[in-house]
């Protein structure tokens, strides 16, 4: 729209777009009306005492900034948990039927969650620390002068200004106009821009795509239409994970196991075998505390929770946790040319005539079309560098009409009264465009694109709407404006690293397709000669996923195609992560699996990826995608040896009650082991390098490999239990029968834990080593063996437990190699 399409009352003239919805979500407040300044005249805003009224009452924009879980909601999370009050009520039980040894467990679980509460509390104050430098400021008009405000300082009745890529913060009514097209597809759904003019309603989550303006703030804080999704979407928040959906699966089916064989091993102990009461509840609970993993959730959080702090560390702000874990799992990586693989600046190389205009005169109108604009792009601010405004002691024509540039269209547009009076149109943008098919100056621009330059089209055009349709025909090729883009420095090293990890990168740009793929074949990406016109791009999903697989550059691509491209590549199975700056990438980032945008990239863009990249490199993804394969990677690892556990567990308390003899161990013997081959190791193992690619189907790799080992494992202890049953007698025959099989068990689960821990480095044999020497004194300390009741009787039983546990092992590697070969890595 233009600026003389508005009538003299301000309505809006029939036909404009104005959705139903919006309508009735922007609605002035009844208590406290609103008052808009008259059509046509400039909003001055509020008095310092009118804001300070307004505070007073509570009409304030309190929506926090970020909405990261508060310590209350931390602690709860992490203590209030199923298994957490399982193991609580076994613990309390204990506590009154049992040495304190016995109650080791519980002490154990303590701590564990106040470590998970103290990550946790790291990770959020990291977030909300980037959250405050990475907070887009929106402009207020307040005592008639413009200011930057935090989002939260904005009151009812405030004028808040407008521009490219700013979002809408909260609801309003448009006060002033200049060309304003507003998206508002993140709330209705449609894709195209809307017409805003003055007394029209904007709502809060959409955001500008061309023109600018001003409105009037009308409701302010959680009343806001959108306030209340805008706060879910920046919640610390571990949901939409394949790893924590795979955990969750996991948890349920061992629920389903463990609560029927919790109930067969009480009524075993306690009724069918008459023992002594204390002893019987002490091995029932020593039989059910094992069967749950309760460190495998609490090791998650904690892995992620630190990957964030160490993305933060290099401005990195993660948004949604779950993009650490998504970003490794990306297979294919879709770049915004402008501001990702070049710097936000262009520098203007040359300005051609063309049809024998005359150089002095283009210069004066490109010098007029810079002062056209308030809000200049990259390229317009190029062009007002070179030629600002009172250049060559010439002042600039007057404007009469302004057309901002729009990503849909591919150019911008003025008119301007001369200083002789006369009156002139212009339209600057693509030349492809511009000008038809066939036009020999394409040719011309073609050889220029191939050196990676830029160029852009100055064409008069007659008077008339500049924003019509068919404003470009009948245009005059009047110049030929050619930029050179600055690429970034640390682009070509992030592109050869993710052609290492065989991530397909895709480069998707508005601009000329020779041209975009100029500048990637000077970063190196591989199949930069392989472009694509996105205006010859098939419409059917099937084709375009197959042109998207065959090429690597796409050029002359509208905000909608950035879309259906994301969407087209997801339909053939590829993890798509989407990089951009510009309000046309908002929709793709919105619609990727994961949105990665620049800090200096418009807060459009900020608000719906889920991560920012605050330092503006892009040479930072790859430390995310490496902080994603490391948490994937080693949560997998250290989940089989949780889930041996469990399963070894399970199956012990079965062969117990099926054979009808005491559970062989103790609580005090499996929290020794549990710490020994799991619990510390694990912590170590989960926040190691690891560079793997992140492989899906979780819960498949986790169990294939836990199954088996924990099948074994329990008929390994089984066996030595039931032969040291027939070996002893007498009193004291129970406390060797079970050293037998803590000494078998130990050694069994080790060897899962050597074969986890491979491929060996210094400390991971240090580790593994470590936990089999702390086991060793255990054994030969006189005082740890009474604390632990652990007495190796004789040579025979023991020396017959270690030939099982061998055995064990052989059968572990057999197993783990035969599953390898059967279901893949």
């Amino acid at each position: 729209m233009t600026q003389r399409a508005l009538d003299s009352s301000g309505e809006q003239t029939p036909g404009s777009s104005r959705p139903a919805m919006i309508d009735a979500g922007a609605e002035l407040d009844p208590v406290h009306p609103v008052d808009l300044p008259p059509s046509g005249h400039r909003a001055t805003g509020l008095t310092t005492a009118e804001v300070a009224e307004r505070v007073a009452r509570g009409e304030v924009n309190d929506v926090p900034v970020r909405s990261s879980r508060s310590l209350t909601e931390i602690v709860r999370a992490n203590v209030f948990t199923r298994f957490n009050l399982i193991i609580g009520v076994l613990w309390v039980i204990m506590l009154f039927v049992a040495p304190i040894q016995d109650s080791l467990f519980g002490f154990v679980i303590v701590a564990n969650t106040g470590i998970g509460i103290i990550q946790e509390w790291r990770a959020k104050r990291t977030l909300d620390s980037l959250a405050v430098i990475g907070e887009a400021k929106p402009t207020v008009r307040r005592d008639g002068v413009a200011a930057e405000v935090s989002t939260h300082e904005i009151v009812l009745g405030d004028v808040i200004e407008l521009g490219p890529g700013d979002k809408v913060v909260v609801d309003g009514t448009v006060a002033e106009a200049d060309s304003l097209e507003v998206d508002e597809s993140l709330l209705t759904g449609e894709a195209d821009p809307v017409l805003k003019r003055p007394g029209d309603p904007v709502m809060s989550g959409s955001f500008v795509v061309a023109g600018g303006g001003a409105f009037t703030a009308t409701k302010v804080g959680r009343e806001a239409y959108a306030a209340q999704l805008a706060e879910e979407a920046s919640r610390f928040t571990l949901v939409h994970s394949e790893l924590r959906s795979g955990i969750s699966t996991i948890l349920k089916y061992v629920t389903w196991m463990m609560v029927p064989t919790a109930i067969g091993l009480i009524i075993s102990q306690l009724v069918v075998k008459d023992n002594n009461f204390k002893d019987s509840v002490a091995r029932t609970v020593g039989g059910i505390v094992p069967m749950i993993p309760e460190g495998l959730v609490l090791l998650t959080s904690v892995a992620f929770a630190i990957g964030v702090v160490r993305l933060g560390r290099k401005q990195c702000l993660v948004q949604e946790l779950p993009a650490i874990e998504g970003l490794a799992r990306v297979d294919v990586v879709c770049l915004d040319k402008t501001g990702t693989l070049t710097e936000g600046g262009m520098d203007i190389t040359e300005v051609r005539p063309l049809n024998g205009s005359d150089e002095a005169y283009v210069h004066q109108v490109l010098r007029s079309l810079g002062s056209s604009d308030p809000r200049p792009n990259a390229s317009l601010q190029a062009i007002i560098d070179a030629y600002p405004a009172g250049g060559d002691g010439k002042a600039a024509w007057t404007v009469t009409e302004a057309m901002p540039f729009s990503s849909a269209r591919k150019y911008s547009g003025a008119a301007f009264t001369e200083t002789d009076g006369t009156s002139s149109a212009w339209l600057l943008g693509a030349p492809d465009v511009l000008l038809p098919e066939g036009d020999p100056t394409l040719d011309e621009i073609e050889h220029l694109n191939e050196q990676g330059l830029r160029v852009l089209l100055l064409a008069r055009v007659p008077s008339g709407e500049l924003d019509a349709p068919d404003a470009a025909e009948g245009d005059v090729p009047t110049a030929l404006v050619v930029l050179e883009q600055r690429l970034r420095p640390d682009a070509a090293e992030t592109l050869k690293y993710f052609a290492q990890q065989n991530v397909a990168t895709k480069v998707i740009s508005g601009d000329n397709a020779v041209s975009v793929g100029a500048v990637a074949g000077k970063l190196g990406l591989a199949g930069a000669e392989n472009t694509l016109d996105a205006r010859r791009m098939p419409t059917d999903p099937d084709e375009m996923a197959t042109a998207m697989e065959q090429n690597a550059v796409f050029g002359r691509v509208t905000p909608q195609q950035k879309r259906d491209m994301v969407a087209a590549l997801q339909s053939r199975g590829h993890t798509v992560a989407m990089t951009g700056d510009g309000v046309n990438d908002v929709l793709a980032l919105k619609d990727a699996d994961i949105g990665v945008s620049m800090g200096s990239g418009s807060e459009a863009t900020r608000a719906v990826a889920q991560i920012v990249l605050l330092n503006n490199s892009f040479a930072t993804l790859p430390s995310v995608v490496a902080e994603g394969r490391r948490v994937i990677g080693n949560i997998t690892r250290v989940a089989t040896l949780f889930l041996t556990k469990t399963v070894y567990s399970v199956l012990l308390a079965i062969l117990v009650v099926c054979s009808q003899v005491e559970y062989p161990f103790l609580p005090r013997h499996l929290t020794l082991l549990a710490t020994l081959t799991i619990g510390v190791p694990a912590f170590f193992l989960a926040l190691a390098p690891n560079k793997e690619r992140a492989q899906p189907h979780f819960v498949r790799r986790v169990m294939r490999y836990a199954i088996p080992s924990g099948v074994i494992a329990a008929a390994a202890t089984f066996t030595t239990y039931l032969i040291a049953r027939h070996h002893y007698s007498g009193p004291g025959a129970l406390e060797a029968e079970t050293s037998a099989a803590t000494l078998t068990l130990f050694l069994v689960a080790m060897w899962v834990l050597a074969i986890i821990a491979r491929p060996y480095t210094w400390w991971r044999i240090g580790l593994v080593a470590a936990m089999g020497l702390g086991f060793l004194i255990v054994l030969v300390v006189p005082w740890l063996q009474d604390f632990f009741a652990l007495k190796l009787v004789g040579t025979t039983l023991p020396w017959t437990a270690v030939g099982i546990a061998v055995a064990a092992a052989a059968l572990l590697e057999l197993s783990w190699r035969w599953v390898g070969r059967r279901f893949g890595a």
